[in-house]
């Protein structure tokens, strides 16, 4: 698992950014304070508070991760370094 900021503040954001996570079979879940919502909802994401940067898991091997990273790209402001 990986864990990277995603800051998505606007109805433009969070549309592409869920369509990206869409082509991957992966799981991947924002957690905003006490909520954890599947990233590939929209709906879900809606529910979270967008005003400051989202916590984005990333449940994926070290094989599948270079992809997904590049897909979401555009969308993250910070990467664990683990």
């Amino acid at each position: 698992m990986k864990t990277v900021q995603v800051y998505l503040n606007s109805i433009q954001k969070v549309n592409s950014f869920s369509h990206e996570l869409e082509q991957f079979d992966n799981d991947f879940d924002l957690v905003s304070g006490r909520y954890i919502v599947d990233a590939k909802s929209v709906m879900g994401i809606f529910s979270l508070d967008l005003n400051e940067p989202t916590t984005l898991n990333i449940h994926a091997t070290d094989s599948e991760m270079g992809p997904i990273l590049e897909a979401i790209k555009p969308y993250i402001v910070s990467e664990d370094p683990k």
